[in-house]
C-alpha cells in the first residue's frame, strides 16, 4: 500500500537554529493548536470506537493498547491512570509497549520491528474475542503494532487504531480506525510533538468517556477513585461534604469507615 506519510513531511518552519526562544515557542504553540483542531475533525470516528470499547467491557472484556516509542508510552500512561482515577482493576485497561517495561524509560528502537512480538505479548493475557485492542502509531508502519492488529483480526478480536496519517496500512487492519491528520511536525519527523499531543487527547477521550458510561462517575466527580495519597483523600472528603452537606469531620469519619467515596455516600443516605 502506497500512502503519503504526512508525519515525515518537511516542517513548515525553517532555520530553527536562527530563531530566538519567543519565535520557537510561538511556532510550537501554533502547531499544537493545529493538533487540537485535527482531533475535533475526527470526533465521529472516536465515538464509534468508544461505543465498541464500552460494549466489550460490558461483556467482561478488556481494553488493550499496543504501541512503540512515544505512542506505546502514551498507551501505558493512559492505562495506568485508570485504577487510581476510576477504581478499576489494573487488568481492565492494559498498555503494552514494544520492548516491555524497560522501553518506558529507555529508547529501544529495534523492539518495534518484530511483527510477531505484539501477539506474543497479548497472548500472555489469554486475550480473546471479548477484548478489544487499539494500536497506537503516529507513523502507521510500526511492525509491532501492524502485526499485533493483523493477528487480532484473524482471531476475530475487535481492533482500533490511533494514527496521524490517512489511508494507511494500520487502518486496513483496524475495525475502528481513527486517522487524525495533524500535518508536519514543527521539528521534521518528531512525532512525539503534536502527533503525540493528538494521541494523548484521544486517549483521554476514550477512557474518560468509557468510564463515565460504565458508571464510575457521579455528577462530575470521581466517586470510585483510589485513596492513595493525601491529595486524593482530601478530594474525596470534599466530594462527600458537597454531596451530603456534612462537616469535614463527618466526611473523614465516613471515609475512614468505608474507604470509598461511593460507598460512604451510599451508607450515609441509607
Amino acid at each position: 500500500m502506497i500512502f503519503n506519510k504526512i508525519t515525515e513531511a518537511d516542517s513548515h518552519h525553517n532555520n530553527l537554529e536562527l530563531k530566538n526562544i519567543t519565535e520557537l515557542l510561538q511556532g510550537i504553540h501554533q502547531e499544537d493548536q493545529n493538533a487540537v483542531q485535527a482531533v475535533g475533525k475526527v470526533l465521529p470516528q472516536i465515538e464509534r470506537l468508544i461505543e465498541k470499547v464500552i460494549s466489550q467491557l460490558r461483556k467482561g472484556g478488556r481494553l488493550f493498547y499496543i504501541g512503540a516509542g512515544t505512542s506505546g508510552r502514551l498507551g501505558v500512561l493512559d492505562a495506568s491512570e485508570c485504577p487510581p482515577t476510576f477504581g478499576t482493576s489494573p487488568e481492565k485497561v492494559i498498555g503494552l509497549i514494544a520492548g516491555g517495561d524497560l522501553a518506558l524509560r529507555n529508547s529501544i528502537e529495534n523492539a518495534e520491528d518484530d511483527t510477531e512480538q505484539a501477539w506474543k505479548d497479548l497472548n500472555k493475557f489469554n486475550i480473546d474475542s471479548k477484548d478489544i485492542v487499539i494500536g497506537i502509531a503516529a507513523s502507521v508502519t510500526t511492525p509491532y503494532v501492524l502485526g499485533g492488529l493483523k493477528q487480532c483480526q484473524q482471531k476475530r478480536i475487535p481492533t482500533g487504531c490511533i494514527t496521524c496519517n490517512e489511508n494507511t496500512p494500520l487502518a486496513a487492519v483496524s475495525d475502528y480506525p481513527i486517522e487524525v491528520v495533524v500535518g508536519p511536525e514543527f521539528l521534521t519527523g518528531s512525532s512525539r510533538m503534536k502527533a503525540g499531543t493528538a494521541q494523548k487527547l484521544i486517549l483521554n477521550m476514550i477512557t474518560t468517556s468509557t468510564m463515565i458510561q460504565l458508571g464510575h462517575v457521579k455528577g462530575n466527580k470521581m466517586v470510585d477513585m483510589q485513596l492513595t495519597n493525601t491529595k486524593l483523600t482530601g478530594r474525596a472528603e470534599r466530594i462527600i461534604m458537597d454531596e451530603l452537606k456534612v462537616t469535614s469531620a463527618k466526611a473523614q469519619k465516613l471515609l475512614n469507615q468505608h474507604k470509598n467515596v461511593r460507598e460512604a455516600i451510599k451508607a450515609y443516605k441509607k
